[in-house]
């Protein structure tokens, strides 16, 4: 009961199972330059992507490929699969929540279809961005991660 009304704790986790990379060594210059704001990115090994903190999904695009999430504190997040995945105009791509949905950090919010989006030749790396609002130094080197893995808190 006591707990009840426990401040929920803030924590970053990892969007989904696979290899945690630095922003820097992501192939498309909006990313690596952090022109978007800094943050991470993991080479997925599945096509199920989680909320990588918890709030309330500002943005989920039509084509699926990019959910922004903002937190009660303020914190905004982009979550971006794939380089060039825009132009697939929502191909392979399943949203699993709406805008102005309510998220659990490590919830699925996307699933996509790994296998089929990379025989066309797309790069599928997972981006998750901070444009604003959250100065942290992601130094969080490489290494393989866990969807809803506890990545800063």
């Amino acid at each position: 009961m006591f707990g009840l009304f426990k401040k929920e704790e803030f924590k970053i986790v990892a969007p989904v199972d696979g290899e945690l990379i630095p922003l820097a060594e992501v192939a498309d210059g909006v990313f690596s330059e952090k022109i978007m704001g800094d943050g991470f990115a993991v080479i997925p090994a599945n096509g199920e992507v989680c909320a990588p903190l918890s709030g309330t999904a500002e943005t989920v695009f039509p084509t699926g490929h990019a959910v922004g999430i903002k937190s009660k504190d303020g914190i905004e997040c982009i979550v971006h699969i794939g380089l060039e995945t825009v132009e697939l105009n929502g191909e392979g791509f399943h949203p699993l929540i709406q805008q102005g949905a309510k998220v659990k950090a490590g919830e699925p919010i996307v699933n996509f279809d790994k296998e089929a989006l990379e025989q066309k030749g797309y790069k599928l790396t997972t981006m998750v961005v901070f444009p604003s609002g959250y100065e942290h130094a992601f130094d969080l080197g490489k290494r393989t991660v866990a969807s809803g893995e506890t990545l800063v808190s």
